[in-house]
């Protein structure tokens, strides 16, 4: 058994991770080491080719920053320019009877049937009297929903789009993660756009967003990477406890790491496990995702479509994404000959001899919580299928060649009901007492600061508090973070 001594250790290299370590590189601070279980850096945002060369992210992760020292260091890292970055406008729909609204929902209810517009204006009006009548902010999200948007639009979409999402009831959330997660509807515009028949879709942070030409969002991470010291990145390294006391941690191979101070993306209720903290890890929610991805012969049919949202029961996934439409190269070349492997109905090919394209792709996102919304491992694959037929998304003579699937253990931090509470003793009792600083998505379990740009900078922003005692701004303050979409200036990538 070795044992290795550093003063800084990191554990995990995704973007949280990868921040830490890069910001220990720009100071200039010589005694730190970067670990990961995979053999590769990515974390969550790593991206998967099939045997039939599909790639296929972790979920729907597209490129768009709150922080100039993010797209500095995406910058360097990847290059600059069209030659290695796609950008897009986000062209994204609400699938629900049987048609497409733009999104977001709540502002283009005028695509609805003519029932549903008025159950919906019917709703947002009582939601105004009501709201201004309240004297008590909202218990849970659905009392936010209710109070912001009234009782149709919660019923038609936000309440069955949002238990598909999270897997867990609306009345089991808090609120106050929402600022630019969750458009609010403005009573006036929208009774407007159905006067008028106008639809309106430029609304949120992602409107503009881009994506790397080659090699998915992995690629990102892994290019950042490379500007780090080789020698201070270990792989394959998969942490198996922690003696939080002793300032140590144990690998599955029987070696042992000392450190002085710890930044640990490992998921916070794991943590809390290992040291003894049950009563606080149970407090903590979280959903699985599943990610079933389709490589599919022929021409992408859904025109300049990014993502989509389904609330409806007629499909497993919440969230498809026309995966092929980000990137050429998230596709094989088209002059790549490959077999059919089966129709969208599941019938047979009648030739099954290897063809040329061109190539299409499609990419679904599935949640499950064990209690609420158990997913069967053994049908979903097939569930997913024939949700895409049930919603035109492919049809049922289009032919397969590439079947992708995952199940992320850890797929969302859910702002539950008891989140905020276990955090506030969680994180500062393991900062305090044992030099941990637990951060990035499912370490600091923040959602609405756990894009790819938030959980680089609470790495980045981990070291600066460690070795300086600055503020740790994104974590502590999400909602000015991420305030009317300005970009913080202070910190600068140093190329």
């Amino acid at each position: 058994m070795t044992t290795t001594n550093v003063d800084i250790l990191v554990i995990g290299a995704g973007p949280t991770g990868l921040g830490a370590a890069t910001r220990l590189h720009q100071k200039g601070h010589q005694d730190w080491l970067l670990i990961d279980a995979f053999s590769e850096a990515g974390g969550l945002a790593c991206t998967d080719v099939t045997p039939e060369g599909f790639l296929f992210d972790m979920g729907g992760h597209v490129i768009f920053s709150h922080f100039d020292y993010f797209d500095q260091l995406l910058d360097k890292a990847v290059g600059t320019g069209e030659e290695n970055w796609a950008v897009h406008e986000r062209v994204s729909y609400v699938r629900m009877k049987n048609r497409w609204v733009p999104y977001p929902f709540q502002n283009n209810i005028c695509s609805l049937p003519l029932e549903d517009q008025v159950s919906c204006i019917n709703g947002l009006i009582e939601a105004k009297v009501a709201n201004a009548l309240a004297r008590s902010p909202p218990a849970n999200f659905d009392e936010w929903i209710l109070r912001v948007m009234g009782e149709g639009i919660a019923n038609v979409f936000m309440r069955p789009y949002n238990y598909k999402v999270w897997a867990v009831p609306t009345t089991k959330m808090q609120c106050s993660w929402l600022g630019e997660r969750v458009a609010t509807a403005n009573v006036a515009k929208v009774v407007e756009n159905v006067l008028r028949n106008k639809t309106e879709s430029g609304w949120g942070p992602n409107a503009v967003f881009r994506f790397p030409q080659e090699g998915g969002t992995g690629a990102i991470w892994k290019k950042v990477a490379k500007l780090l010291p080789a020698e201070k990145q270990q792989y394959n390294k998969r942490v198996v406890s922690i003696d939080a006391p002793g300032h140590s941690v144990t690998l599955s191979d029987g070696s042992v790491i000392k450190y002085n101070k710890l930044i640990s993306t490992l998921s916070l209720d794991i943590l809390l496990t290992w040291l003894g903290r049950r009563d606080l890890a149970e407090r903590l929610t979280y959903s699985s995702t599943h990610i079933i991805g389709l490589g599919l012969r022929g021409q992408n049919p859904h025109d300049t479509k990014c993502w989509l949202y389904y609330p409806e029961d007629d499909c497993p996934f919440y969230r498809c994404t026309v995966f092929s439409h980000y990137a050429k190269k998230n596709v094989p070349a088209d002059d790549v000959l490959l077999p059919t492997l089966r129709h969208g109905d599941g019938s047979a090919p009648e030739d099954a001899a290897p063809r040329p394209g061109p190539y299409w792709s499609l990419m679904f996102e599935v949640s499950e919580n064990a209690t609420y919304k158990p997913v069967n491992l053994d049908t979903i694959v097939e569930e997913t299928i024939q949700g895409a037929i049930n919603t035109q998304m492919i049809s049922s003579r289009d032919e397969i060649v590439s079947v992708y699937s995952i199940r992320l253990e850890h797929g969302y931090p859910t702002p539950s009901l008891e989140r905020d509470a276990v955090l506030d003793v969680a994180l500062p009792w393991l900062k305090k007492d044992f030099d941990i600083w637990s951060r990035g998505r499912f370490g600091s379990y923040k959602y609405e600061v756990a894009n790819q740009d938030h959980s680089l900078m609470i790495g980045v922003e981990a070291v600066d508090n460690i070795l300086h005692g600055t503020k740790e701004f994104t974590l502590l303050y999400p909602s000015l973070t991420n305030e009317g979409g300005a970009k913080n200036v202070d910190l600068v990538f140093d190329r």
